[in-house]
């Protein structure tokens, strides 16, 4: 199912251009099978039976591709496929048949479902660590879809760099543990978790990458920065698939890492606070999609906390949430999308009234949004009194202050569904219809199709069913909870529990709610007399902003395009660290100084000759004096024995220095720009460096020889096979023919270009100067020819 929806994809993308809106028809084949393929094999996996797959990947490390669908895989899997066949069905009717584009579009959602399928079904952490990956690459497409508009081009590059970050570190925690634990595979670390101090760094990189996959505070402002992305994208991304990776890892880590540790603080903590500044900040939103945006923020926070906990009460009631989730999720986000389209506006100050043919969308918003604010008979009750009533008989400490911040979350929670659904359909209740700066709303709007908000009644329609007999889910929920903890044991899920202190919080959430949409006025001057203490987007600009300036003055050291400044860096580096070694080892024995009383000659010439060329201001007589060194080399291998060298040393310096005089010819006699004393001290150093660190090395080098030297076989076979006693003769001309051909034919061909823009730069001065007063002549000649 992975390499079909992968295969469709591409092929969409690249060739599906002809298709238009019928691409979306196409696409829609690769969830509905899978839908069927996971359907079909629910009986079995809510037995307790675990399908699985192996490939081969890597094999000389060991690595394979690991594939397992057990009760939580099975959950997403049906939530990833079910919801994005609804997507692609919608996103037929949501774009204009003229659109260009929407075969990348299609492909492009495709490739995400694969890469989200492969997020749930992997049991490995490196190939869950791929999948995720390709998510983040994916999503990042989709945000920029519009890649003309660069609000959306940084919005996706924002939610890239924000989730990529968190994934590299995520890698790094991936490792750690994979590492202390000797293996990568999921049950075995459920099986026997490993604990320590790298395990506990590492629990805290993992959860950095799920924090900002999961828009966790402070990494949260990606998201509302992506409802640039049309409307089928983020009901896709929002409700069923990407922010719902990082809750999905926390909760098949939590039972392994929940009860050491910093996890349950970490995890908790955050997820609150996520909470309840997501619901906040929904409430000073005007923007229909921004509204669904931080509530998701809160939706998220709220699942991380029951995920995080580690509990079988909340682990059971985390898995309710996030069906429930996605199911009135995703039908809001539709409804949003069709308001949108038809009424060309999402903003609550500029709707207004509505004509016939909306009683469909709005039945739908209204049980979707109903859901979501926990009314009872829909599926987001039941999750809340599940989550409320795991935190009620709590074990933990500060179970009570946990259980009094999901209240306080879920009456935000009421609150903006409440400003999203009277927004959307009553304007006038919430007195905000000011005058608004944007597209031109459509008064009335025309009624939809009916093709086109039926994908969002499905959702509703099963956010009922399930609300009215919410024991037809508990198979699921039940084997989804055991999968991640095997301490839970049987699932009922039921619409009423009696009176029980879940209830009475639940009617105390409503009656605050209610109370929070009467003071609406109140509370958006609370708000604007109390900005929000960490702004996201202020957070990544400033962030940015730091990271440019950075790079700029690491660019302006690094790159200066001084060659001097280059040279030093790579002659102090190449003899610092090798030098390092070297003196970690004992000190080589000395050997004699010299070998004779020529050898002090030969020292001289090379010394005198090297000193002057460093300190003469004519070209020409550096290149006499570098000349001078090289014959003084030739002297030494003289002095040693070995005069054909000797005679090679001399050749390559003679033709050396006719190449510098040839191009000297065209460049100014003395050298233009003096180095400063302080530029000249550092020369000195690093060539005491370098000079050092290549005796130290030869001295070393002498005595570490383990094996007889190779050239005493090319010694043996240069007369033999080469018809040659110059051994280094026969070496260039015959073993390495074609290498010192290749040699000589860059050198021919460098040092004809090096005298070619020798001469064009002598050409170009010499135009210069005739230039002017040819063209002086002539501006003279026309003046006189107009008096």
């Amino acid at each position: 199912m992975l390499l079909f929806h992968v295969a469709l994809g591409l092929a969409l993308v690249a060739a599906g251009h002809r298709l238009g809106r019928r691409a979306f028809a196409v696409a829609a084949l690769a969830p509905l099978a899978g839908f069927v393929w996971a359907a079909a094999r629910y009986p079995e996996v809510i037995d307790g039976e675990v399908v699985a797959q192996q490939w081969t990947w890597v094999p000389a490390l060991g690595l394979s591709i690991d594939l397992r669908l057990n009760g939580f895989a099975l959950l997403m899997f049906l939530l990833i496929t079910g919801i994005g066949f609804l997507v692609q069905a919608y996103a037929r009717q949501y774009f204009a048949p003229d659109r260009e584009g929407l075969h990348r579009l299609a492909g492009l959602l495709l490739l995400f479902t694969g890469a989200m399928l492969g997020v749930v079904t992997a049991a490995n952490l490196l190939v869950l660590y791929l999948a995720w990956e390709l998510t983040s690459v994916t999503s990042y497409l989709l945000i920029g879809w519009t890649d003309r508009d660069p609000k959306a081009r940084a919005s996706a590059l924002q939610a890239l760099l924000t989730t990529g970050a968190g994934g590299v570190a995520m890698l790094g925690g991936f490792v750690l543990i994979g590492e202390s634990a000797g293996t990568y595979d999921l049950a075995a670390l459920a099986a026997s978790p490993p604990t320590g101090t790298v395990v506990d760094v590492a629990v805290v990189l993992v959860l950095l990458g799920a924090f900002t996959k999961s828009a966790q505070f402070p990494f949260s402002a990606w998201l509302p920065g992506a409802m640039v992305a049309p409307t089928p994208v983020s009901a896709f991304l929002h409700s069923a698939t990407m922010v719902k990776a990082g809750v999905y890892l926390i909760a098949l880590l939590a039972p392994i890492f929940a009860g050491d540790g910093i996890w349950r603080p970490l995890v908790i903590g955050v997820g609150l606070i996520t909470m309840l500044t997501g619901g906040w900040r929904a409430l000073r939103q005007y923007d229909l999609k921004r509204i669904l945006a931080y509530g998701t923020v809160s939706q998220l926070g709220f699942m991380v906390v029951l995920f995080g906990a580690g509990l079988p009460e909340a682990t059971v009631a985390g898995v309710t949430l996030l069906l429930a989730h996605a199911l009135f999720k995703a039908g809001l986000f539709l409804v949003v999308g069709v308001i949108d389209h038809q009424a060309h506006t999402r903003d609550i100050r500029a709707l207004g009234a509505y004509g016939p043919g909306w009683r469909g969308p709005l039945v739908v918003a209204l049980l979707s949004g109903a859901s979501m604010a926990g009314i009872p008979l829909l599926f987001g009750f039941v999750a809340k009194e599940l989550a409320y009533d795991a935190w009620v008989h709590g074990e933990l400490a500060g179970s009570a202050l946990v259980l009094a911040g999901i209240v306080a979350g879920s009456v935000l929670t009421f609150a903006y569904t409440a400003r999203l659904l009277l927004g959307a359909f009553r304007p006038g209740v919430l007195s905000e219809r000011d005058v608004v700066e944007g597209p031109v709303p459509i008064e009335p709007p025309p009624a939809p199709a009916t093709a086109f908000w039926l994908p969002a009644a499905v959702l509703g329609a099963l956010t009922v069913v399930l609300g009215l007999v919410p024991n037809l889910a508990s198979g699921m929920v039940g084997a989804a909870a055991h999968s991640i903890d095997p301490g839970v044991e049987h699932v009922h899920l039921a619409i009423w529990h009696g009176f029980n202190p879940a209830l009475a919080l639940s009617g105390l959430t409503v009656l605050l709610g209610v109370l929070l949409v009467v003071g609406g006025p109140v509370v958006a001057r609370l708000q604007r007399a109390l900005p929000h203490p960490v702004d996201g987007d202020v957070a990544y600009l400033g962030t940015m902003r730091t990271l440019n300036r950075v790079a700029d003055r690491v660019t302006g050291v690094m790159q200066s395009g001084s060659l001097p400044v280059y040279l030093a860096v790579i002659l102090t580096t190449a003899a610092v660290v090798p030098g390092w070694a070297l003196l970690q080892g004992p000190a080589p024995a000395l050997p004699p100084l010299t070998s004779g009383p020529g050898d002090w000659a030969a020292a001289a010439l090379l010394v005198c000759g090297g000193a002057a060329a460093a300190v003469v201001r004519q070209r020409m007589a550096a290149v006499l004096c570098l000349g001078a060194v090289g014959f003084g080399m030739a002297l030494v291998f003289v002095l040693q024995g070995a005069p054909d060298l000797a005679l090679t040393q001399v050749c390559v310096d003679t033709i050396g220095a006719v190449v510098f005089v040839l191009v000297l010819r065209h460049l100014p006699q003395r050298f233009g720009v003096r180095a400063t004393p302080f530029g000249r001290t550092l020369r000195l150093v690093v060539s005491g460096l370098v000079g050092l660190f290549v005796l130290g090395f030869l001295l070393v080098a002498g005595d570490a020889r383990v094996d007889p030297s190779i050239s005493s076989a090319f010694i043996e076979r240069a007369l033999e096979e080469g018809g040659g006693r110059n051994v280094v003769n026969v070496v260039l001309v015959d073993i390495r023919g074609f290498d010192t051909m290749g040699e000589i034919t860059v050198l021919a061909v460098a040092s004809i270009g090096v005298y070619a823009l020798a001469r064009l730069s002598r050409r170009e001065r010499h135009e210069d100067r005739s230039f002017t007063p040819a063209r002086a002549a002539r501006d003279a000649d026309e003046a006189r020819g107009r008096s």
